[in-house]
């Protein structure tokens, strides 16, 4: 894989200083503007540019609070864990991560506290968002003046409806970093009001098949309620990525791009795959064996430069941003260096 350019992404001297520049975790490009969000706030970020077609730096940035537009199922302040972002009509749609945490073990740590404190699994209500945002002139809010309204998926998220799952309900209360339930990438087709909603999970990746929930929410008085689709609420589908989970998806005409990358908590391998005719895919279709085309390869650290997000610019090239970036992505000014890859 070649790397045609990189991109700065300018973040203001708050952001920096709580780390939200080394946290990305999902992206997405929107004329002038980048939506972006870090995996330890609850917010998203906004940043422009001058010159859509081939930017050069994304700077201006604004921070916007979730908890201003929609109900949360924490506290205002709380982790959300964004893993997932996607423009559609006037909607910005968000998705969290839904996954238990289990602790870090830190250097400093006895061999019996850090025993201690990788039994300890706590299960994060606060990241079960998935929520629709309204815009008015790109800025969040409850309701625009053309009658768009913010909701949210309930206070449970996912997490309560797939209690029953044969195939989830297993890995709910698993840690996201131990092949747990983990949503990470988000991807929206179809006019609002008629849109499909895809939710691709880095874990769990079942004998190395990855899944896919596919769902149609509808707003109703400010709720998001799932319409059935063959009978049930969401459909799943699985997909053979060669035993890696998803990382981030994004829309390409009828097709999805895949972000994939282990479910573990392993440096790489990370690979984009192009899922053909996802957008016009049957719901019925369970097990996918149709073809999928590995794109391309990105390359990783050891330790640094996760590839944690995909967006398309109007070049037809994807834009990478990066969780633990390596030390040369990083300038004194505060901002962070992007990868633009051609597909």
């Amino acid at each position: 894989m070649n790397v045609a350019r990189t991109v700065r992404l300018t973040f203001t001297a708050g952001a920096v200083e709580s780390d939200t520049h080394v946290n990305l975790s999902a992206v997405r490009t929107d004329g002038e503007h980048l939506w972006i969000a870090g995996d330890e706030t609850a917010t998203v970020e906004r940043l422009t540019c001058d010159d859509p077609g081939k930017p050069a730096e994304y700077r201006e940035h604004v921070s916007f609070p979730l908890a201003d537009v929609v109900d949360l199922p924490g506290e205002a302040d709380e982790e959300v864990d964004v893993e997932g972002i996607s423009r559609n009509g006037p909607f910005l749609w968000v998705v969290g991560s839904h996954s238990a945490k289990r602790r870090k073990i830190k250097s400093h740590h006895s061999d019996a506290k850090a025993a201690k404190r990788l039994a300890s699994v706590s299960a994060e209500p606060s990241r079960r968002v998935l929520a629709r945002i309204a815009l008015s002139d790109d800025v969040p809010a409850e309701r625009t003046p053309e009658g768009a309204r913010s909701a949210g998926l309930g206070r449970g998220g996912l997490y309560e409806l797939l209690a029953d799952d044969d195939h989830l309900a297993p890995f709910l209360n698993i840690p996201g970093k131990d092949n747990g339930l983990d949503v990470e990438g988000i991807a929206v087709h179809g006019d609002p009001g008629e849109e499909r909603v895809y939710l691709g999970l880095r874990g769990p990746v079942l004998r190395g098949w990855a899944v896919v929930l596919l769902l149609e929410p509808r707003e109703d008085d400010g709720e998001l309620e799932l319409r059935k689709l063959n009978g049930h609420r969401y459909a799943k589908i699985f997909l053979d990525l060669d035993g890696l989970g998803i990382r981030d998806m994004c829309v390409h005409g009828d097709d999805l791009l895949l972000l994939a990358g282990p479910s573990m908590d392993l440096d790489g391998p990370v690979r984009v795959y192009r899922w053909p005719g996802a957008a016009t895919l049957d719901a019925a279709d369970v097990v996918h064996r149709g073809e999928l085309h590995r794109e391309l390869d990105l390359p990783h650290g050891e330790g640094d430069d996760h590839a944690e997000g995909i967006a398309l610019l109007p070049s037809g090239e994807l834009l990478v941003v990066y969780d633990s970036p390596a030390p040369h992505r990083l300038e004194e000014s505060g901002a962070v260096l992007a990868d633009v890859v051609p597909l």
